[in-house]
């Protein structure tokens, strides 16, 4: 099952446009600044420039986060920029492959997945920066601060929640690093393992007691009190669902590169710099925007490439061959 989940298939890439949840074009008051960005005129490519979403909070608040982003895609490329929300990471990534999106943040994982399958399918132009100017961000494990749960040691026999099998550091990165932590298996060392569909519902699981303990993304540099400066915890204590007293960090992986805003390969090169050049935009114009787009705080919207993703496209790969 594990392999099927962690493979994402073409054939009902069309569904899964058609059953995913879709945000309206949106009004003009949704970017505080007005555009005066570099532009294309995108109509002669696509009617409209489809934006895709990983399932990270709940659809509402991804588009409230997001609704400027919508409008400064409208400005720049003259089209409706509707978005998409998908209830799991697998829907994203079969609409990408079936050529039904034209810009998707992807967490280096589920890129990976998406290149396995079809490399022509989407490709990798921005990533973020954190303050500190690392260009990753690390999966942590959290328990409750009253569990008793203050180390690796204590989780013997205990329940862990991941959020998605394809989400990087919800899953992947620590599938790997943590059996060498642990000098055991998964499936040996903990009572279950269980998925809860994004990165704030594992916290969330955690917090509620569904789960002992569980694993979120964050930026790794920042104030604990504050979530850090970015990731899932940072979301949560923004929306203040979360107080972090009563949360702590038992284990962190190593660093992880960012995941990839990507857009469609088959789009012109003229189309993919205008989409460049509009993302470095708000971050320089409209900061709020910016950080809003990050999940949290960041220093700049740094241009990469595939090679950028070759490791975790290996671990992927290797991830696959052994299950």
């Amino acid at each position: 099952m594990l392999r099927l989940a962690l493979k994402a298939s073409v054939a009902v890439a069309a569904v899964a446009v058609a059953t995913a949840s879709q945000a309206v074009s949106q009004t003009p008051e949704a970017g505080s600044v007005d555009y005066t960005g570099p532009t294309y005129d995108f109509s002669q490519e696509n009617p409209q420039f489809r934006i895709g979403f990983l399932p990270a909070e709940s659809a509402a608040d991804v588009y409230a986060r997001n609704a400027c982003l919508s409008h400064y895609a409208e400005k720049a490329l003259g089209v409706p920029a509707p978005m998409y929300y998908f209830a799991e990471y697998s829907g994203l990534m079969e609409s990408a492959l079936g050529g039904n999106l034209d810009y998707a943040w992807f967490g280096a994982s589920s890129y990976a997945g998406v290149y396995l399958d079809n490399p022509d399918a989407m490709v990798p132009v921005l990533t973020r920066m954190q303050p500190t100017g690392d260009m990753g961000y690390y999966s942590i494990m959290i328990s409750r601060t009253d569990s008793g749960i203050d180390g690796l040691d204590d989780t013997k026999g205990k329940r862990i929640g991941f959020p998605s099998p394809n989400s990087t550091s919800g899953y992947l990165i620590p599938s790997i690093e943590l059996p060498k932590a642990l000098n055991s298996t998964l499936e040996d060392h903990f009572s279950s393992i269980e998925f809860a569909g994004d990165h704030q519902l594992a916290l969330q699981g955690v917090i509620s007691g569904d789960y002992d303990v569980a694993h979120v993304w964050v930026s790794g540099v920042g104030e604990w009190s504050e979530g850090y400066t970015s990731g899932a915890l940072r979301k949560a204590v923004d929306k203040g669902s979360v107080n972090m007293d009563d949360i702590q960090q038992i284990w962190s992986s190593k660093l992880i590169p960012n995941g990839p805003l990507t857009v469609r390969k088959g789009m012109s090169d003229d189309a993919k710099k205008a989409v460049v050049s509009m993302m470095q935009w708000i971050h320089e114009n409209d900061p709020k925007c910016s950080e809003n787009i990050a999940s949290g705080v960041v220093r700049e919207w740094v241009e990469v490439d595939h090679s950028f993703y070759d490791s975790i496209v290996k671990a992927r790969k290797a991830k696959l061959e052994k299950n």
